[in-house]
């Protein structure tokens, strides 16, 4: 079964998914498969592997293969750049970020890498990628024209531009380990807009959080920086799990 269609399994299945985003560059891949086997445990529907630094090859092949080795999960790259490519992962979100001043992150790295994802035979899942204010370190490095978190029409006419070009995902992005989520209203908005698959992440440090997102209309729910930061990494993942396949019951 491709990823795709397991994550569309597990939205139709339990209203909503969730993926633990682990970063290569934050632990060692040994450390990387345990995490990943806690988020199994606790019942992520897949790991993604990336973020905003510059983690690419041995580095990414290494962590990949250990996650791959802890866990049945689905793993998918989320590349800061065309280098953020490994052949052992089984998709990748081949994304644009629309909000970016720089053509290489709306086509450049998307032209180097298309070539490298067919050869490995990854999975590409297209994805429209927005950063919102605060945006973090992704928003830096992305040169992103932050939407700002009052502006949801702004965030709107993006998401539908992302799915009139045949973009299936979408991904509001508040930056890792930002002091606030997308807000509510935003994700609101574009759900009832679009027909997209709505992922939202940055900024998730609660179940109510999570709950709340999910309840507006997300279909996946990222959380990575509070997994890293837990006492007990196993339950933390694992309230915020419950709360996401939950949520959409309880509307």
């Amino acid at each position: 079964m491709k990823v795709e269609e397991r994550l569309r399994q597990a939205i139709t299945l339990n209203g909503a998914a969730h993926l633990t985003l682990i970063d290569p560059e934050k632990q060692p891949p040994d450390q990387a498969g345990e995490i990943a086997s806690d988020a199994a445990a606790a019942g992520t529907d897949g790991i993604m592997v990336g973020g905003s630094t510059r983690a690419s090859g041995k580095l990414l092949d290494d962590t990949v293969i250990s996650i791959k080795r802890a866990t049945k999960l689905p793993v998918i790259l989320f590349p800061a750049n065309d280098a953020g490519i490994s052949r052992y992962a089984d998709a990748i979100f081949f994304m644009s970020m629309l909000n970016s001043r720089d053509i290489y992150y709306l086509i450049g790295a998307q032209r180097l890498g298309a070539a490298i994802v067919k050869k490995f035979g990854i999975e590409p899942l297209p994805m429209g990628y927005l950063v919102v204010e605060p945006g973090g370190t992704v928003g830096r490095v992305g040169k992103a024209d932050l939407i700002p978190r009052d502006n949801v029409e702004l965030a709107v006419s993006y998401a539908l531009a992302a799915q009139y070009f045949g973009m299936r995902l979408v991904y509001l992005e508040a930056g890792s380990g930002a002091d606030r989520p997308v807000p509510v209203e935003m994700v609101k908005a574009v759900r009832e807009a679009t027909s997209v698959i709505l992922i939202v992440g940055g900024g998730i440090r609660t179940a109510e959080a999570a709950a709340e997102r999910v309840k507006a209309g997300a279909d996946i729910i990222v959380t990575g920086t509070v997994v890293e930061q837990a006492n007990d990494r196993r339950k933390k993942i694992e309230e915020i799990v419950q709360a996401v396949k939950t949520a959409r019951r309880n509307r």
